[in-house]
């Protein structure tokens, strides 16, 4: 198993360029089921959660093929209805092949998903959607089987905003009977990437990135030809890595509007980042200042940065509180930041950060895939050596980060 080993006290500067967002690249490539024919997408970051999908999709039929960073996809035929557990279990997003399948093949069988072990994130939002658009709903040896001859369109509204929810209820209502208006629905740049990749496809959709979205149903879509946005989470990452160590960063392909939340906070620690087009420049003071900061969906903190924060408030002036409101067993990555020295208290859903001078290089383990980037971005700036075990999890969000990183001077390496 691969570990990364960070001998930390390297100030970064130079330039990084983002990745495309795995997040907005997995339900596009879920769409392409809907699409029959060629579908090409670029800009796709190479990860292992990337060629996840891209073996299930070609489990159900599809050709699938990686090049010159960008999947083409060959859903002429669909000859599977079924996403079976050891395609699943690794990986969430993989229930998003459920909508796309039931739309265009009036069936699907998928086993209940895994993925970061962070919190219970439940799917009956997506099987109570389906279910009131007309689907058959049934659930027996760990898989959902969903059934419909045809959907019908429905007034559906989410207990709670569901990023995955909103996406699939999205995807199968664009072939539906009629109008499907989702209320509640998740904003997050990722759902309006896929709404946007939808509409060249020929689907009808309006609202996307608001609160209600509107979809009448089409008769068919086209194959997709479309360019995946940047990665958002990786851009913050880089921005906490720059930070902390008192860095000098220009980060390139990036969409500054997409992390409003993050910069702000991190300006109002004292970090200096100035933006353009597609364009962030950041510099890190000699010590930050404390922010208390509470996770909340789009355009909110996101609990995706929640990790890499804390690590950049170990060391910060003054003694911050990091709220988490979407995941309720996000905080695994705090005993590991104690191994390296750090100062902080756990009471429930909330963190308590004391920051401290330096943090102390120790072997630390990876929990989930944030955590992961939160210990590489700790590493980065304590006094001796790091190793990561369990890294697994970061290739599954970020493509070359010790690359990336190393190409900005840090002294990083994957040991295998």
């Amino acid at each position: 198993m691969d570990k990364i080993e960070v001998e930390g006290g390297v100030r970064l500067s130079g330039e990084v360029i983002i990745s495309g967002a795995k997040n907005a690249a997995l339900p596009v490539m879920a769409a392409s089921i809907l699409g029959p024919g060629e579908n090409l997408i670029s800009n796709v970051p190479q990860l292992r959660d990337i060629s996840t999908m891209g073996k299930l999709l070609a489990h159900l039929g599809m050709g699938y093929h990686q090049e010159n960073g960008g999947v083409i996809l060959q859903s002429s035929d669909i000859t599977s209805i079924e996403a079976p557990y050891d395609y699943v279990k690794t990986m969430r997003a993989s229930v998003l092949v459920l909508g796309p399948l039931v739309a265009r093949a009036g069936e699907a069988k998928v086993s209940l998903p895994g993925g970061c072990a962070i919190g219970a994130r439940p799917i009956n939002l997506h099987t109570i959607g389906l279910e009131k658009m007309g689907a058959e709903i049934s659930l027996s040896e760990g898989y959902i089987h969903a059934k419909a001859k045809k959907l019908k369109g429905a007034d559906i509204y989410f207990d709670i905003p569901t990023v995955t929810g909103t996406e699939n209820l999205m995807m199968a209502a664009t072939l539906a009977e009629g109008e499907t208006v989702l209320e509640n629905a998740a904003c997050e740049p990722e759902v309006v990437d896929l709404a946007n990749a939808l509409i060249s496809m020929g689907a009808d959709i309006r609202g996307a990135g608001t609160r209600i979205v509107k979809i009448k149903g089409v008769t068919g879509l086209s194959p997709l030809n479309y360019r995946i946005i940047p990665d958002r989470i990786e851009a913050g990452t880089f921005l906490a890595a720059a930070a902390i160590t008192e860095g000098d960063v220009g980060i390139n392909n990036c969409e500054p509007g997409h992390i409003e939340s993050v910069i702000n906070k991190l300006k109002e620690t004292g970090v200096e980042i100035t933006h353009e087009t597609d364009r962030l420049r950041v510099r890190g003071p000699a010590r930050v200042n404390a922010e208390d900061i509470q996770t909340r969906p789009y355009p909110g903190f996101p609990t995706d940065m929640q990790a890499q924060f804390m690590a950049l408030m170990t060391l910060a002036e003054g003694t911050s509180l990091i709220t988490e409101n979407i995941f309720e067993n996000r905080f695994m990555h705090v005993a590991e930041l104690k191994r390296m020295g750090a100062d902080i208290r756990v009471e429930g859903s909330i963190a308590k950060v004391k920051g401290i001078r330096a943090l102390k290089g120790a072997p630390v383990m990876a929990t989930d895939l944030r955590a992961s980037a939160s210990l590489v971005v700790a590493g980065l700036a304590a006094k001796g050596t790091t190793i990561i075990d369990r890294v697994y999890h970061i290739d599954r969000g970020y493509e070359s980060i010790e690359e990336k990183l190393k190409v900005l001077g840090a002294r990083i390496r994957r040991i295998k």
